[in-house]
């Protein structure tokens, strides 16, 4: 009987499984808590319980580069913060209203399609006006008391009029409604509120970086590696695969995901059952500047 020893109890069921659903198992998505990502979370509980009712709530830009797990805390919050549907009860509770910044950054279009992300119906020919007194009402009536809007870089996408007309539209909201806003973006999220002082004083940044070579990169890599259900152990300490698994990857958490999942099925389907340098070699992984190379030589 294979040694599942250095498992957690609730993966040695599934490492028993066959190659199929150990795959489908490892390709599945699961939050992997780290020191940044609770911060931010932190933070964000702080805003829904201490800011909502306040004259001038204090809002927060979670920033960092592309795939580096600021969609994951977003959804994260947003489960941990929705209340268990009640039987019998007519009127939707959404506490966490969580919204994505359209690439074409209009008012009229954003209040459209908040409207349908709060699961109301709205005319397209509606006026502005009325779509933001109906998207108000909505928020209120579901007791909204923060409003994330993901992808806010989007904003830089329209004209420099329609940017102001935005970001005018941010802090109207703020006050009106009386909660926090939190915006979630890469670096071109933040440059967009710093043109407008009042803004960029009332939003609060919280910084997710590229990972970098320490012990936080270990304790990461360790925590994904645990939750592969590998019948081996694997053993990925050792600061030059480390320095290899950034180069590969850029330093984003979730290329370095793809990575260790990419070398998780190859040890599963060649059967050496560890990440090892022979399932790295195997794995079906190409990283950023790779996919970058690939695409530059097929258009040539």
């Amino acid at each position: 009987m294979t040694d599942l020893s250095h498992l957690p109890l609730d993966l040695r069921e599934i490492a028993a499984a066959d190659v199929a659903q150990r795959i489908a198992f490892i390709r599945g998505q699961w939050w992997i808590g780290y020191p940044q990502a609770q911060t931010a979370l932190n933070l964000l509980s702080a805003a829904i319980e201490n800011e909502p009712g306040r004259v001038r709530p204090q809002c927060l830009l979670v920033l960092g580069p592309t795939n580096n797990g600021k969609s994951m805390i977003i959804e994260k919050f947003r489960r941990d913060h929705t209340p268990p549907t009640l039987a019998g009860r007519d009127e939707e509770n959404i506490p966490v209203a969580v919204v994505q910044m359209l690439t074409d950054p209009g008012v009229a279009r954003f209040y459209q399609h908040l409207i349908g992300v709060l699961g109301a119906p709205v005319r397209r020919t509606a006026r502005k006006h009325d779509l933001e007194a109906l998207a108000l009402s909505i928020l209120k009536r579901v007791r909204a008391r923060i409003l994330i809007i993901d992808e806010l870089h989007n904003l830089l996408a329209g004209t420099a009029p329609a940017q102001r007309e935005f970001l005018n539209l941010l802090r109207f909201l703020g006050n009106e409604l009386r909660i926090p806003i939190v915006g979630a973006g890469t670096r071109d999220a933040y440059l967009a509120i710093r043109t407008d002082p009042q803004l960029e004083n009332r939003f609060h940044p919280i910084i997710l970086p590229v990972w970098e070579e320490g012990d936080e990169l270990d304790r990461l890599i360790q925590s994904l590696v645990a939750t592969f259900p590998l019948r081996k152990p694997s053993f990925l300490r050792s600061a030059e695969l480390q320095r290899w698994i950034l180069a590969r990857t850029g330093g984003t958490i979730g290329e370095i995901a793809a990575l260790l999942r990419s070398a998780a099925v190859a040890a599963v389907e060649s059967g050496e059952e560890a990440i090892n340098q022979r399932s790295l070699r195997q794995m079906k992984y190409h990283g950023p500047a790779e996919r970058r190379r690939l695409t530059e030589k097929l258009l040539v």
